[in-house]
C-alpha cells in the first residue's frame, strides 16, 4: 500500500470543507472531501446538564401546568421555610435580649451585695483594731513597807 507524499497533496477551501487533491491526477475522481473541524465555542465540553435546552412543553398542556404547579408548590414552601428561620432567628434574639437584661440586673444586684459586705467587714475590722489594746506596762505595785510609813 502506497502513500501519496505531501509533496504531491494540495489543500483548497471548498464550502466549509477542505478539498485534498493530488497533483498527480488532476481528475475529480482524485479528489477527497475532508470535514473541516472547528472548535466549539465551550472548548469542547458538551455543556452541563442544567445549561442543556429542555425539550419546552407547550404552555397549556398538562404536563406544563403539573410541572408550574409543582413549582409553585415548591417556591411556596421554600418562603415560607424562610419566613420560619427570620421568626426563629428575631424570637432567639428577643430570648437573649431578656436574659442579657436578667444578667446585667444580676450584676447590678450582687455588686452591691459585695460593697455592703465589705463596708461591713471593714467596720468590724476597724472595730477590733480599736478593741485591742496595747499590753500596759505593769504598775509600780503598793509595798507593804512603803506603804505603811
Amino acid at each position: 500500500m502506497s502513500r501519496p507524499s505531501q509533496a504531491n497533496l494540495t489543500t483548497h477551501e471548498h464550502s466549509g470543507a477542505s478539498v485534498i487533491q493530488n497533483q498527480a491526477s488532476s481528475s475529480a475522481s482524485c479528489l477527497q472531501r475532508v470535514p473541516k473541524l472547528l472548535p466549539s465555542a465551550g472548548g469542547g465540553k458538551a455543556p452541563p446538564p442544567s445549561k442543556m435546552k429542555k425539550p419546552s412543553a407547550e404552555k397549556d398542556s398538562d404536563e406544563y401546568r403539573q410541572r408550574r404547579e409543582r413549582n409553585n408548590l415548591a417556591v411556596k414552601k421554600s418562603r415560607m421555610r424562610s419566613k420560619q428561620k427570620a421568626m426563629d432567628t428575631q424570637q432567639r434574639v428577643n430570648e437573649l435580649k431578656e436574659e442579657n437584661e436578667r444578667l446585667e440586673a444580676k450584676i447590678k444586684l450582687l455588686s452591691k451585695e459585695l460593697s455592703v459586705l465589705k463596708d461591713l467587714f471593714l467596720e468590724h475590722a476597724h472595730n477590733l483594731a480599736d478593741n485591742v489594746q496595747p499590753p500596759a506596762a505593769p504598775s509600780p505595785a503598793p509595798n507593804a513597807a512603803n506603804g505603811g510609813q
